[in-house]
């Protein structure tokens, strides 16, 4: 299967990009030239985009401004770049005769329908988003587009909505990947899973790593996080524990990927132990706890 892209040059677009390459032809598609990126340009560039749309059959769009650009560039560009050029691309994708289209979305979205007072907030794909900025808003009314276009084209659609992915200190890293984060490595996998299952019709998806958490919990893990943390996952309770490093008092929010580990046939593999080896390893995934007075 030939499979188009973009944003291959970032951390989650290059991470797809080899994961896919090993069963699949893959094209990747950034402004940044980089070993995994075959045309290089702007994805409001139509010419180019339309060149390597040839014999394309599945489109993955992770290329768009994202939340550290607020403030930086205008509100205009986060309309350009991730509402209106997605809406192109799919439609593009549609004229190129592509089988199915693939957006890597985020679970910021949510924004403030995410946490509660007085309760963690357990967020899964029936809860609707009270976006807090203009990169949130673009990715909901880029998802719209989306869903509009796989109806009216009868166009499959998956996105896949990723929590939180980028360096940051371990001990934070390591509590997130049971509540609120994923590795770049799962990421990838989960597109791939989306790519070999090509669900009909228009579908959308958490991505976040597995939870050892409920619903039930969660009054609990706002008022004595450490004691459901030490409770349901003991392993990571004994690891702080020997490093010296606190667990939590409260923790916000706990996105649930259930769906798609059931929809998607996917299963997140690099939990909390996976930050503790890249630690360990001085992996540049990772940053290290910073020593507190």
């Amino acid at each position: 299967m030939r499979i188009l892209v973009t944003g291959s040059a970032g951390r989650v677009g290059r991470a797809i990009h080899i994961k896919l390459m090993r069963t699949h032809d893959v094209v990747g598609f950034d402004k940044t030239p980089c070993s995994t990126a075959d045309y290089i340009g702007d994805i409001r560039d139509s010419a180019l985009l339309n060149e390597a749309l040839e014999n394309i059959d599945v489109i993955i769009h992770t290329a768009a401004l994202h939340a550290p650009h607020v403030g930086l560039v205008p509100d205009s560009e986060f309309q350009s770049i991730n509402v209106d050029a997605t809406e192109k691309l799919a439609l593009a994708g549609v004229k190129a005769g592509v089988k199915h289209f693939i957006f890597t979305s985020t679970t910021a979205l949510y924004g403030y329908a995410s946490t509660h007072k007085g309760v963690t907030g357990w967020v899964n794909e029936q809860i609707i988003p009270q976006p807090k900025s203009i990169y949130h808003k673009s990715k909901i009314a880029a998802e719209n587009k989306l869903k509009e276009i796989s109806n009216l084209f009868n166009l499959p659609v998956t996105v896949l909505q990723m929590s939180r992915c980028f360096p940051e200190p371990a001990d934070l890293m390591a509590v997130f990947r049971l509540t609120r984060g994923i590795d770049a490595r799962d990421v990838a996998n989960a597109h791939l899973c989306a790519v070999e299952k090509r669900l009909s019709g228009f579908n959308r998806f958490i991505i976040s790593g597995a939870t050892p958490f409920n619903p039930l919990d969660c009054e609990a893990l706002y008022n004595d996080a450490s004691s459901v943390l030490a409770q349901r996952c003991p392993e990571i309770a004994s690891a702080f524990r020997q490093r010296g490093w606190q667990l939590p008092e409260t923790l916000d929010r706990v996105y649930d990927s259930s769906l798609a580990q059931n929809k998607l046939g996917w299963l997140p593999k690099h939990g909390f132990e996976s930050v503790l080896e890249m630690l360990d390893t001085e992996t540049a995934e990772v940053l290290p706890v910073s020593k507190r007075s």
